[in-house]
């Protein structure tokens, strides 16, 4: 196969490898929770906790992720994702008891610490460089569906195989599809021949603002898919209702990421991502005003701010301070993110056990924190 034919399908790799990432890790636990509890003999309280401690390794590894991927480039971090997920995944197929689960569920952490959004972006960015964004924002929407499609295909295999046997195909799908993949497509070392700056990442003003941005943007969505039925419900929808009103959420992200691709290049990344911090307070807002009936409004805001979002943190680094050392200074700006998120669905349970509307004038508050940290967002001289 030529160069060109293999540089053509290095974003559809890297959107399967997202959509098998993330359904098999991020959202695998909405469904398997429940039956994964059962058949180890403990409750669904106890594999969420392990959840929580699966985004703190997470957090803990993503900067070693990061810099890894700048000195050696993301076929090698994402073909090691891959293999980590596939033994997290046979851990827990094969766990009996509550020990050996929270330790597949801890693996999978690591695997989420360098095996998501990251990596793929930055192979993208060594790649294209400034020209990486219209391919970030395509990733971004093939990721999308691994919560689209996660969810329903993870309970189809529960349904036909058992919980075990989802453990296993998901497995499988890292080590024979994923692995593969990575290995012969995705190119070996920093593409193009892109050395990082052999400096450090520094903390300054423009990245404290995006660490603060994006902390608030994976608590909410956290807190969110954790949280959002139950939440639909305490403003007055029907269980059934309220299942298909927090399907909207994902409808939303995969339109908006749509739109975003349509239009790249076009705008600004900085207002685009402000824009993005209020359409959560402005579907709570409609809601507040429009009843039961308008309850479903809290869902596409929190989808389209998402979504808009998700796009923002691949860009708004390479937008903001370029290329250079790209993997490691987006990495360091998302580790705040990873460990508030591990705290964000019992938290934020604990303030819907209160009342629907003080939960939801806790999630908008917190974009609104994060609006005011879209302000003074400087590019880097040069750029």
């Amino acid at each position: 196969m030529s160069h060109a034919a293999v540089s053509r399908l290095i974003v559809p790799v890297l959107g399967l490898g997202m959509i098998v990432s993330f359904a098999s890790s991020y959202y695998l636990m909405g469904v398997l929770a429940e039956p994964l509890a059962a058949g180890v003999g403990t409750n669904p309280g106890v594999v969420f906790t392990a959840l929580s401690g699966a985004f703190l390794v997470s957090a803990a590894l993503s900067p070693f992720g990061g810099r890894w991927i700048d000195r050696r480039g993301g076929r090698e971090v994402l073909s090691a994702a891959a293999v980590i997920f596939a033994l997290a995944l046979t851990l827990l197929g094969l766990a009996r008891e509550p020990v050996v689960m929270f330790a597949g569920v801890l693996m999978l952490g690591a695997g989420m610490g360098v095996g998501l959004y990251g990596p793929a972006y930055a192979v993208l960015v060594a790649l294209h460089g400034e020209a990486a964004k219209k391919s970030i924002a395509a990733v971004s929407l093939l990721g999308a569906f691994g919560g689209a499609l996660g969810w329903p295909l993870t309970l189809a295999m529960i349904e036909i195989l058992g919980w075990r046997g989802a453990c296993f195909v998901w497995a499988g799908a890292h080590l024979l599809l994923c692995l593969p993949l990575y290995a012969t497509v995705l190119p070996d070392g920093r593409a193009g021949g892109h050395r990082p700056a052999s400096g450090p990442v520094r903390w300054d003003g423009t990245m404290i603002r995006l660490a603060i941005l994006f902390a608030g943007a994976w608590w909410v969505a956290t807190a969110m898919s954790a949280h959002l039925p139950r939440l639909l419900t305490r403003l007055g929808l029907t269980a059934a209702e309220a299942a298909l009103a927090a399907g909207l959420m994902a409808s939303a992200a995969i339109a908006v990421r749509l739109i975003v691709l349509a239009a790249s290049g076009k705008g600004s990344p900085v207002a685009a991502a402000r824009a993005a911090t209020l359409l959560h307070p402005l579907g709570a807002l409609i809601a507040f005003v429009g009843g039961k009936g308008a309850a479903g409004a809290v869902a596409l805001g929190q989808g389209a701010g998402n979504g808009l979002l998700a796009v923002a943190s691949g860009v708004l680094p390479l937008h903001l301070f370029g290329r250079e050392n790209y993997g490691a200074r987006q990495a360091l700006m998302l580790t705040p993110a990873r460990f508030v998120q591990a705290a964000a669905p019992a938290l934020y349970g604990v303030v819907l056990d209160r009342s629907a509307g003080l939960a939801l004038l806790v999630s908008s508050g917190v974009c609104l924190i994060m609006f005011a940290m879209t302000f003074g967002l400087r590019q880097r001289p040069g750029l």
